[in-house]
């Protein structure tokens, strides 16, 4: 069982990071909510209860992060760099979007490094789409051009 949840986790974050340049925002939104749901999934039940809360905390993960995602536009994306660029860790950044009327709240939970790179940062998001709140928690990592890219 426990090689069974290792492999669904290797296999997810390796999906989350190959051609993430050519993904559209929706797309890393669904692969960034699935790995974390799956990861909040494995810390529930036991034996084949843990791999059903797993698979649903997956798939859960993977509807909520792929709406933040489609919502997304350039602005948001400008907003929530800045949030990663400049907020401490637990200092949370608001806006709202004029055009879609989300609401987004961004906040840098711990600094880390990730493959590597010492410019990554934790983040919970949360998005309130439609009057329905909506959390995902990711990583990332400043890139060489100063921009942030989510890593998983």
């Amino acid at each position: 069982m426990k090689k069974l949840f290792t492999a669904l986790v290797v296999l997810l974050c390796s999906a989350s990071l190959v051609g993430c340049q050519n993904m559209s925002k929706q797309d890393v939104g669904v692969l960034t909510g699935g790995v974390a749901g799956g990861l909040l999934g494995s810390t529930i039940g036991q034996g084949s209860g843990k791999i059903l809360a797993v698979a649903a905390g997956t798939i859960a993960g993977a509807i909520i992060g792929g709406a933040i995602g489609k919502n997304m536009d350039d602005t948001d994306k400008l907003k929530m760099n800045r949030a990663l660029d400049n907020n401490p860790v637990g200092q949370p950044a608001y806006w709202r979007n004029a055009n879609t009327g989300t609401a987004y709240e961004v906040v840098p939970t711990r600094n880390v490094t990730y493959q590597g790179n010492e410019y990554c940062r934790e983040y919970r998001t949360v998005a309130n789409i439609g009057g329905k709140k909506q959390q995902v928690y990711g990583t990332a990592c400043r890139q060489p051009d100063g921009s942030w890219q989510a890593v998983s």
